[in-house]
């Protein structure tokens, strides 16, 4: 039996840093496992429905809207590019691609402010979780519900729309309105028709003889509360001119023209006026029972009813006609973005270092200028989040276009995704276009996925 020795045949050649030994070749069962030691074929299983599912309900209908872009209305001819064209000659879609971009660039900007103001505004409060609350209550609403409340709160009719109702009381408050609107003298009066919407009369008024202007078309329901039965003009003292406006109307019928009847209502508030050669020489005003007392230098004058007598009432702002309908709508939808823009930025808000904040207080700095130096920088990759998010958002908004803005509005309220909808199932539906305007909204929301995905990965080097 022979033992291996040092330098013998049988025994291991020495180590040469020169030449390292080759390593050995890969394990088969190890390549075919991926990092975390799973087996490839099992983890590609696991994963296969989740492909399949990505590319029947994500990759086919791209690549089918895609396809189907480039065909004619009845889908059998090819359009080429021409239904790409039409995206910006078209009146209709162009008109969309605006909203859109105003959409794109107001509503995320008015949100987050927002958001960003009540964030920073409820740290300082003692009951700011129920201000939070209440803010962020809207989310909890569907589009479909907030398009119903808001089309209700820009109803015309103040009576029904609350922001006319508040427009309205705010204008009456500085200027009050008529309460005669529709109020006019019938051909047997002794007034006709001025100019400007005025009444004068027919001929000039003397001393000593009582006045008359009756006046019909006023709704008996619509008087004034306080009004009295109309009195006779009585004598005036001295050189003075009296008269009696009254509603020249009796319910049930019965009355004569011209003639104040006892069942007949006086026109308190009613202003007169005196005008000799253009000028108003007097002026008064009819109390409860119509009568009025003009002085003795309206004596050949011509009697006048100024036409604030008659303005029509203040009926609000046309919230939803062509000018406004636009901003009304990015109103309802900042009124329910505004809450999930708040509490991100209050997440943020939260994680600031406190130490920060009070040093900057302490070098003498005011909180408009901590908040303006220090906290909005701080908060920019959250407000970076809340813009992105809501910028996607806003292409696709839909529901509160179609449902608040009116019939006779609605091409002026367009966006791109109503158009969408109009044009692929409309009365006259166009597939080919309808198919291009979902192509566009894809290249339009590329860009902003791409900054969000830089963003996430360049705050993951950090």
């Amino acid at each position: 039996m022979t033992t291996a020795t040092a330098g013998g045949a049988g025994a291991a050649p020495p180590a040469d840093d020169t030449h390292p030994r080759p390593s050995p070749p890969p394990d088969p069962k190890r390549s075919r496992r991926s990092v975390t030691g799973t087996r490839r074929v099992i983890a590609a299983a696991f994963l296969l429905p989740a492909l399949v599912l990505l590319g029947a309900l994500v990759v086919y209908p791209i690549g089918y809207s895609v396809y189907r872009s480039f065909f004619d209305q009845a889908g059998t001819g090819f359009a080429g590019i021409d239904n790409y064209k039409a995206l910006f000659t078209d009146a209709t879609i162009v008109t969309a691609v605006k909203n859109n971009a105003i959409w794109v660039v107001l509503a995320p900007t008015v949100a987050t402010a927002l958001g960003l103001i009540f964030a920073v505004l409820t740290e300082r409060i003692r009951w700011g979780t129920a201000f939070k609350l209440i803010v962020f209550m809207p989310m909890a609403i569907s589009m479909l519900a907030a398009g119903i409340i808001f089309r209700l709160v820009y109803d015309q009719a103040p009576e029904r729309g609350v922001a006319n109702a508040v427009a309205v009381g705010v204008h009456d408050t500085f200027n009050q309105s008529s309460v005669f609107p529709k109020a006019r003298p019938l051909p047997v009066h002794p007034l006709e028709k001025g100019a400007g919407g005025t009444f004068v009369s027919k001929e000039p008024i003397r001393a000593g003889q009582p006045l008359r202007v009756p006046l019909v078309g006023v709704a008996p329901a619509r008087m004034p509360d306080d009004a009295k039965p109309a009195e006779g003009a009585p004598a005036a003292s001295g050189e003075a001119i009296s008269g009696t406006a009254w509603l020249d109307f009796t319910r049930g019928g019965g009355g004569k023209p011209n003639v104040v009847d006892p069942k007949e209502l006086g026109l308190k508030g009613l202003e007169v006026e005196a005008v000799k050669d253009g000028k108003v020489v007097a002026t008064a005003t009819a109390g409860a029972d119509g009568v009025f007392t003009l002085p003795a230098s309206a004596d050949g004058a011509q009697l006048r009813l100024p036409a604030d007598n008659f303005r029509e009432p203040y009926n609000g702002v046309d919230w939803l006609g062509p000018s406004l309908v636009t901003p009304g709508i990015i109103g309802s939808y900042v009124w329910m973005w505004a809450g999930f823009a708040m509490v991100l930025i209050a997440a943020g808000l939260a994680g600031l270092p406190r130490e920060l904040l009070e040093a900057a207080r302490v070098d003498g700095a005011n909180e408009w200028q901590v908040f303006r130096r220090i906290t909005v920088p701080m908060l920019a990759p959250v407000l970076a989040v809340v813009l992105v998010t809501l910028m996607i958002n806003v292409l696709k908004v839909f529901d509160l276009v179609f449902i608040i803005a009116p019939g006779s509005s609605q091409d002026d309220a367009n966006v791109l995704a109503l158009q969408l909808y109009r044009s692929s199932f409309g009365t006259d539906a166009d597939l080919g276009i309808g198919s291009a305007i979902a192509v566009l909204l894809l290249l339009l929301v590329i860009p902003v996925m791409l900054f969000n995905i830089r963003r996430i990965r360049k705050e993951g080097r950090r």
